[in-house]
């Protein structure tokens, strides 16, 4: 008589025998993730600039203080950028120009330029966007200039958290700019050139200004005082 198959038990393994964190899920932390190359090349650069730094070498001439120029920025970052494989690239958004009078009777452009800054790496493609701000002041032809390479200088100085160790960088000079009269004192010199008989027009054209509130402070009195005398005669 032929013996009856046994049957194969499967073993289970005994409960307490389970890690009890196999159990658990994962924790965000714990979950793989991939890094886009370029925070990682914001990291890498981020940790060589904190040993070197940059200097601030440069002097403005007008205030005495001490700065750190657009060149000493750009010689500083150019190899790491470059080892890195990490670009910088602007675009700008946006520009304003305003014309102000100097002290000495010149002109001076104030502009201000509103730039985003793309950090693409160039291993993957990825990027991250900095809107940084810049403005300047010159009395040719340089002010966007000086007011672009601004933006650049304190966008590159903050996304890398670069410690302290010509004239195209806006630190550079400083531009004294002419006091103008306050809103009231125009709507009053105004008033009184009408009562007069002079008109506002002519008292523009006088001080070779197109607004009223482009008169410098050191002109009021002189206006008024011309003014009032036609006044009384």
């Amino acid at each position: 008589m032929s013996e009856t198959p046994k049957t194969r038990e499967t073993e289970w393994p005994a409960v307490e025998s389970v890690r009890a964190d196999a159990l658990e899920p994962k924790t965000f932390a714990e979950t793989p993730r991939v890094v886009p190359h370029v925070y990682q090349a914001i990291a890498n650069l981020t940790g060589k600039m904190a040993k070197e730094g940059i200097a601030k070498d440069r002097k403005n001439l007008q205030q005495g203080y001490q700065f750190r120029g657009i060149d000493d920025v750009y010689n500083a970052l150019g190899r790491h950028l470059a080892d890195e494989g990490l670009c910088i690239l602007p675009e700008v958004l946006s520009r304003e120009v305003t014309e102000r009078a100097t002290q000495k009777g010149g002109v001076l452009f104030y502009v201000v330029v509103r730039v985003d800054f793309s950090l693409v790496s160039a291993r993957d493609g990825s990027m991250h966007h900095i809107i940084m701000y810049g403005e300047a002041m010159d009395s040719a032809d340089k002010a966007t200039n000086k007011a672009m390479s601004a933006a650049y200088k304190y966008a590159c100085l903050e996304a890398f958290c670069i410690p302290t160790e010509g004239d195209n960088d806006a630190d550079h000079q400083t531009h004294e700019v002419a006091a103008v009269i306050t809103a009231q004192q125009a709507a009053d010199l105004l008033a009184l050139a009408e009562e007069v008989g002079v008109g506002q027009a002519k008292v523009l054209d006088w001080l070779k200004v197109s607004d009223a509130k482009e008169i410098k402070a050191a002109d009021y009195g002189r206006v008024i005082k011309a003014l009032e005398k036609k006044r009384a005669s």
